[in-house]
């Protein structure tokens, strides 16, 4: 008997590490495509999870989907999934020259480029912030000059992801500052993708954040839930936790998943899951953020598995693979997560008090250890690890997490911070 094939575009993290047990569990046989140089970097139990490797250049993205093809062809691969933000147009492309469930290629940039998202937004009538792309630093000061965009408003580079480069500037100088600070997050770190130089600038908008954690099978939406997020209030917005379900009112529900149905379908998501990110007004107001084209990070997957019961893993692997999706909830407790983060960076010199893991503290997960550097929460790249809380209603869940967090102790050595290094 014919096994099934998924071919992973990156197994590097806790989500993608996700669905590789999952889909072993279930007796999917996975395969990888990433860098040589990350593959070097993975656990053996990963490794030994997988059926094979196809090591290729992301960088290069036709040449990537060219190898994607010819591997897939080759091996017999029923499916292709990512969790990885900049991977997730060259899924869609290879998806369709192979003829598997995926997105709409001629918008296969649309849910990575926040310029391109933004044009296709608008066309759509999705209700989002007003928006306009600055190419130069002369267009920048022209928009400040004409005000067509008030103060405070965002600035954020079109290409780059987790809160990378984005600052709330609240006059011209700031803006400045902020569109220079953008440029310098022109490349992406993990394979060394140079990104659309664009700088978007958008109208702030004010409201409580949420995102909405979706799976679409050909054209069809199913909302597995709305998270809510909590976030920085400084200049610089990072998360610093998730939780689900979140706690809103029917009608505000109502209008928040309208509007990702919207947005969803406006950059060409057909097949898969979807993370479409808004923020709720005090007067109801639903206004969409951005959207990707994947699982929402951040331990997001998780929660709705420990809180809903969903099997949020399954139900992707079975959109990739043209499998009838069934979404259900059998469970309705509650689950969040915090990040553990510093104010300003430094070298790590202590973690203690961490929580240990168990039935109310499933997950307890370090990014950084001792003698590292270790990043402000500037961006979300800046947490040194997460906490998961689950039990059966927000109230003792959140209060819990506050008390765990209170008790960690995190020492740092100050150091100039890595993000006022100049442009490379």
């Amino acid at each position: 008997m014919t096994r099934t094939r998924m071919l992973l575009l990156e197994a590097a993290g806790p989500e993608a590490g996700a669905l590789v047990a999952t889909a072993v569990d279930v007796g999917i046989e996975i395969y990888v495509a990433t860098h040589a140089d990350i593959h070097a970097s993975y656990g053996e139990d990963l490794r030994a999870s997988v059926a094979g490797f196809l090591f290729t250049d992301f960088t290069r993205v036709d040449a990537a989907v060219r190898d994607i093809v010819e591997f897939s062809a080759r091996v017999g691969i029923d499916g292709i999934l990512t969790v990885t933000e900049f991977l997730t147009p060259i899924v869609t492309l290879a998806c369709a020259q192979l003829g598997l469930p995926g997105n709409d290629p001629h918008l296969a940039f649309a849910p990575r480029n926040k310029r391109v998202m933004s044009e296709q937004f608008t066309k759509c009538d999705v209700a989002v912030p007003k928006t306009i792309a600055a190419a130069c630093e002369h267009d920048l000061t022209n928009l400040l000059c004409s005000s067509e965009i008030g103060f405070p408003l965002v600035v954020k580079p079109a290409e780059n992801a987790g809160s990378t480069g984005v600052t709330i500037a609240r006059t011209a100088d700031e803006a400045t500052a902020a569109y220079r600070r953008a440029l310098r997050h022109d490349r992406q770190d993990r394979y060394g993708m140079v990104l659309d130089s664009t700088t978007i600038i958008q109208e702030y908008v004010d409201g409580i954040e949420y995102s909405v954690e979706s799976v679409t099978q050909d054209g069809e939406t199913t909302h597995i839930c709305i998270t809510r997020k909590i976030v920085t209030t400084t200049a610089y917005r990072a998360e610093l936790g998730h939780a689900v379900p979140a706690d809103v009112p029917a009608d505000a529900a109502k209008r928040i998943l309208a509007e990702a149905d919207k947005a969803i379908a406006a950059v060409g998501i057909r097949n898969g899951p979807s993370h479409t990110e808004v923020k709720l007004a005090s007067d109801g107001q639903c206004t969409v953020i951005e959207i990707g084209a994947r699982p929402g990070a951040g331990q997001i997957g998780f929660l709705v598995e420990l809180a809903l019961g969903t099997r949020f893993w399954a139900a992707c692997l079975d959109v990739a693979l043209g499998r009838p999706v069934r979404i259900t909830r059998p469970r309705n407790d509650y689950a969040t997560v915090r990040f553990l983060t510093i104010p300003r960076p430094g070298i790590l010199t202590s973690l203690s008090n961490l929580p240990q893991p168990g039935p109310r503290v499933p997950i307890v997960r370090m990014r950084k250890t001792v003698g590292q550097f270790v990043n402000a929460a500037e961006d979300n790249g800046g947490r040194l690890g997460s906490v998961v809380v689950v039990g059966p209603d927000q109230e003792s869940v959140e209060l819990y997490a506050d008390e765990l967090l209170a008790q960690v102790r995190i020492e740092v050595k100050p150091i100039k911070s890595s993000s006022s290094s100049t442009k490379r």
